[in-house]
């Protein structure tokens, strides 16, 4: 008889098996395909082992890198190159990203790198949030309605619905401002969106925001089997879970649509690997998010992976590596991806500098909004970033134990 059963082997359930565990319980965990990560997944493309799912992870809270540090791979947590990522308009060139920003809301709206994004007119609407009273957030407020009360549509889909697409896959009329630290707290005690984002910014500076994995973030999902196995937990793959009557112990869900149905997206990451030296120099820096929309572009975001991970540029040895993501799939995938690709980075990508192409589907689950009695861990109630997942099973394991 096994104290708890995990229903899922993503990133939420191995995270809160592995600290049951440690504290002594016995767990099975059943996980329906033939691997465990869910989308924390490697694949090889023209010789390199890269990520095909999440290639880096938010540093807020540290969760992660302790998480790594705990698995052995604290000495491989790595920051980003200190490079710029850019913005492509809905027309015209591609701009670099402002500085001074959280998640493109700009904490200088009349700032020259905001003006040249927006426009003057969306720029100086957007100053006006100084001048407008503060009302409290209240508590279903979303981050698109925050933005477009206090700084006007045109920062809100020129800038902040790009780079909120581009993190979460979603607009952010959908993203609730929970969801982003500190958000809330800041903008309370601060009295203005834009002196909220400041005060954000200088408790994380640039560059801190995420980080990734020597080697891949997939490297996680390897080093958390091997600590259930050496903890004893059961896995068992090839488990398709469709009814919890029956499960043995507290049974934990870390699997969407069990419980409840739930809603998901499909979003497509097509990875190139090319034969470009006119790369090197990294012209739009860490990659480009796209505004909707943009004229002749289906990406709505492309990652330079060479130019943003030095570890990755020495493996790939002169060749580079670029990945575009899209919500809806173009009939030729790996040719819009070339051509795509050729547009953002502003560089010729003839067919023959393609050295290997692959793709990818995940689907993301909604949130999950149906009220249930079940124990649930996982994207749908941890949110979309390997962060909030680790962080939300962390604590759901913690109440568990605290509550045994």
């Amino acid at each position: 008889m096994t104290d708890v059963t995990v229903v899922g082997g993503g990133i939420g359930g191995l995270v809160v098996a592995r600290l049951l565990a440690l504290a002594g319980r016995t767990v099975t965990l059943l996980e329906a395909s033939d691997r465990l990560g869910g989308t924390v997944a490697s694949h090889t493309v023209g010789g390199l082992q890269l990520d095909a799912g999440a290639e880096s992870f938010a540093t807020r809270g540290g969760t992660v890198r302790t998480l790594a540090a705990e698995l052995g791979l604290g000495d491989r947590v790595v920051a980003p190159a200190a490079l710029s990522a850019w913005l492509q308009p809905v027309s015209g060139e591609a701009v670099p990203l402002p500085d001074a920003a959280l998640l493109g809301i700009p904490g200088t709206p009349l700032a020259a790198d905001v003006i040249t994004a927006v426009g003057g007119a969306a720029a100086f609407r957007a100053q006006l949030d100084s001048l407008i009273p503060a009302l409290w957030a209240r508590k279903s407020l979303t981050v698109g309605q925050l933005v477009r009360r206090r700084m006007g549509a045109g920062v809100l889909e020129r800038l902040v619905a790009p780079v909120v697409h581009g993190v979460y896959s979603i607009h952010p009329d959908d993203l609730p401002i929970d969801r982003v630290a500190g958000l809330r707290q800041a903008y309370g005690l601060q009295g203005s969106l834009a002196a909220a984002v400041r005060s954000l910014r200088d408790a994380a500076p640039a560059g801190s925001a995420v980080e990734g994995i020597e080697g891949g973030v997939h490297r996680l999902v390897s080093a958390l089997a091997s600590d259930l196995d050496r903890l004893g937990v059961a896995v068992e793959l090839g488990h398709e879970v469709t009814s919890l009557a029956g499960l043995s112990g507290t049974v934990i869900v870390a699997a969407p649509g069990v419980v409840a149905p739930v809603d998901g997206r499909d979003v497509t990451v097509a990875t190139l690997v090319v034969d470009a030296p006119w790369l090197d120099a990294a012209p739009r820096g860490t990659g480009v998010l796209v505004a909707r929309g943009a004229r002749g572009i289906r990406a709505r975001a492309l990652t330079h992976s060479t130019a943003k991970w030095p570890w990755l540029r020495d493996r790939a040895e002169g060749k580079h590596v670029l990945r575009l993501s899209y919500d809806d799939e173009p009939d030729n995938l790996a040719e819009s991806a070339r051509t795509d690709a050729e547009a953002l980075l502003a560089a010729e990508l003839p067919p023959a500098s393609i050295l290997d192409f692959a793709r990818v589907t995940w689907t993301r689950p909604a949130a999950l909004t149906t009220p249930t009695d079940h124990i649930v861990v996982g994207e749908t109630v941890g949110g979309s970033g390997i962060a909030g997942i680790v962080a939300h099973a962390e604590r759901t394991a913690r109440t568990l134990l605290e509550n045994s």
